[in-house]
């Protein structure tokens, strides 16, 4: 098992541990670095939803820059158990973990609940079309959707790349709405 640190916010070093999984691949800190560079130090007030959670690396980070709510959805139960005990050992209260499959959550979660989706399903499973389709209904207007790829992604219609970049292999964007002014 190794761990990564939450690079920054009220947990600013604090470990989380990363399970060996198939396809489990946690955002580097690099990439995470320039995403909340992006969106700002602090997300007071925002509600994150982290789909296809794994190490809860991107959700995490989100809560430590005081997002007042973070839903972690992670379809292994195992890793779910790993996220709650993070949850637990950090007294994140404004964080919810649930054991289910991404894209059948979103599909049933309440529409417009969101100001920032983070998408990032295993890239072996081609999941990327799908999950931008199931998280576009859960956006609050001016919402953000962030997406890691093993490609570049082509935003869904009434969408733009915001901003975007890539770290070896990893493809990563942030999309909004075109009728979206800049955070």
């Amino acid at each position: 098992m190794g761990e990564i640190r939450i690079i920054g916010g009220q947990w600013k070093r604090s470990k989380l541990p990363v399970p060996d999984a198939p396809g489990l691949r946690p955002t580097s800190d690099r990439v995470r670095e320039t995403l909340f560079n992006w969106l700002g130090q602090t997300l007071t007030g925002w509600r994150v939803l982290d789909a296809f959670a794994g190490s809860g690396a991107l959700g995490f980070e989100a809560a430590s820059r005081d997002a007042a709510e973070v839903v972690l959805v992670e379809r292994d139960v195992k890793l779910a158990a790993g996220l709650r005990a993070s949850v637990q050992r950090l007294k994140a209260t404004t964080m919810k973990v649930h054991a289910a499959d991404a894209l059948a959550w979103m599909r049933a979660a309440p529409r417009g609940g969101f100001d920032l989706v983070l998408l990032d399903p295993p890239f072996a499973a081609d999941l990327f079309d799908a999950a931008l389709t199931a998280a576009l209904p859960l956006l609050t207007e001016g919402g953000l959707i962030y997406v890691e790829a093993p490609h570049e992604i082509t935003p869904p219609a009434g969408f733009t790349v915001w901003r975007q970049g890539r770290a070896g292999a990893v493809h990563y964007h942030l999309l909004r709405r075109e009728d979206n002014p800049t955070p």
